[in-house]
C-alpha cells in the first residue's frame, strides 16, 4: 500500500443460507491505488464489492471509507462509484443524461450535472456521442458510458465488476490499455474485481487472490505472480510446474531451469508458440512444462533434453488442493 488507507476492510463476513460468501476478510486500499480482486466464479469476490458498496449488508465486520465506518450507510452516502458487469445503463436516457445521473443522484443541479457528465465523457473519448440513445451504441462504446456515469459524481474510490467481460478478446486488449492510462490520469483508489489475470496484471499494482470466500493472498502483482503462497494459488496463476512432496508442494518456477547441464530427460511433448515452443519432459518430479524461445529450441534435439534444477530457485508452499479443484 502507498499511503494512509482510503479504504479498509475489517473482518468482513456474508453468509446467504447455507452457503458462506465472505469469511473473515481484511484488507486496505489507499488513495491513488489500483487494486485487484482475482480469483474464480463464485469465490466471494462480486460480493465483497457489493458490501463495499452497500448494496449488501455484512453479517458481521466493518467498512471503513477515509476513516469513517460506513458499514450502514446506505450506497448513496459512500463516496464511491460502482460499475456492474452488465453496466446497468439506462436504456430510455441519452448517453449525456446516463452520465448525469450520478451526479443528480448525489444533488448536484442540472446545469452542474451535465457539466460533471460532460467531463467524464470527455475523459472516455465519447463527447461525441452524448446525444445518442444505448441501442445505438457498440459494447465499447456502452462500456465507457458505464465507465462515465461512475467518474462523473467524482467519488473517491471507483469500483469494477468484472468491467471487460462481456467484450470480445481484441476490443478487451485496446480498452485493457485505455483504463491504464485513465487509472494513472486521475489518481483515485480503483478496486477491480476480475478472473481474468491479464486485467490484474495490466491495470493493478497490488493483487488481492480470493478462494472460497477468503483472502489467500495479498501483495504486489509481480510478488503474487512469481511467488504464490500456496498450490492452489501457483495452479490458478498459471504455473503448470507444481508437484507433491511429502506434505508439501513444490513449485518449479522456469527460473528454477538450468538448460544443457545435468542429467538427460526424454521430450515427451513439444508444442509451437508465439515466441518459441512449449515442451513437455518426462523429469523424476513428474512431467515438466517448459518454454524454450526459437533460439534455445533450435539447439536442442527433439528426443532428449539436459537439465538440472536450481534448488535455491524452488519454492516449497502447502499443499491445498482438494480433490476437483481446478484453476
Amino acid at each position: 500500500m502507498t499511503g494512509p488507507p482510503l479504504l479498509h476492510l475489517q473482518h468482513l463476513c456474508k453468509s446467504y443460507p447455507g452457503t458462506p460468501a465472505v469469511q473473515d476478510l481484511s484488507l486496505t486500499l489507499a488513495a491513488g491505488e489500483t487494486l485487484a480482486l482475482l480469483g474464480p466464479s463464485g469465490c466471494g469476490k462480486s460480493t465483497l464489492l457489493r458490501l463495499i458498496a452497500g448494496l449488501e449488508t455484512p453479517n458481521s465486520g466493518q467498512v471503513r471509507l477515509n476513516g469513517t465506518d460506513v458499514t450502514a450507510l446506505p450506497p448513496e452516502q459512500r463516496a464511491l462509484s460502482l460499475v456492474f458487469q452488465d453496466y446497468a445503463l439506462f436504456p430510455h436516457l441519452s448517453v449525456l443524461d446516463n452520465a448525469a445521473y450520478g451526479p443528480r443522484q448525489r444533488g448536484a443541479n442540472r446545469q452542474q450535472a451535465t457539466a460533471q457528465a460532460r467531463a467524464a465523457l470527455a475523459l472516455v473519448g465519447l463527447t461525441h456521442l452524448e446525444g445518442r440513445r444505448i441501442h445505438e451504441l457498440s459494447g465499447g462504446q456502452a462500456q465507457r458510458v458505464a465507465l462515465a456515469r461512475a467518474l462523473a459524481p467524482r467519488p473517491g474510490l471507483l469500483l469494477l465488476d468484472e468491467p471487460l467481460s462481456n467484450l470480445d478478446e481484441p476490443l478487451r486488449a485496446s480498452l485493457r490499455e485505455e483504463l491504464r492510462g485513465l487509472f494513472a490520469t486521475l489518481k483515485m483508489a480503483v478496486l477491480l474485481v476480475t478472473h481474468d489475470q491479464r486485467e490484474a496484471r495490466a491495470l493493478a499494482g497490488r493483487l488481492a487472490l480470493m478462494r472460497s470466500g477468503r483472502l489467500v493472498q495479498l501483495g504486489g502483482v509481480d510478488e503474487v505472480f512469481e511467488r504464490p503462497a500456496t498450490a492452489w494459488a501457483a495452479e490458478f496463476l498459471g504455473q503448470p510446474n507444481v508437484f507433491r512432496r511429502g506434505g508439501a508442494a513444490l513449485i518449479v518456477p522456469e527460473r528454477a531451469v538450468i538448460l544443457g547441464e545435468g542429467e538427460e530427460v526424454a521430450v515427451i511433448s513439444r508444442q509451437p508458440s508465439e515466441h518459441g515452443e512449449m515442451i513437455r519432459v518426462a523429469h523424476p518430479l513428474g512431467p515438466l512444462t517448459l518454454h524454450l524461445s526459437a533460439r534455445e529450441g533450435f539447439q536442442y534435439p527433439s528426443q532428449a533434453l539436459h537439465l538440472r534444477l536450481d534448488e535455491s530457485q524452488l519454492l516449497e508452499v502447502p499443499d491445498d488442493r482438494q480433490s476437483g479443484d481446478a484453476p
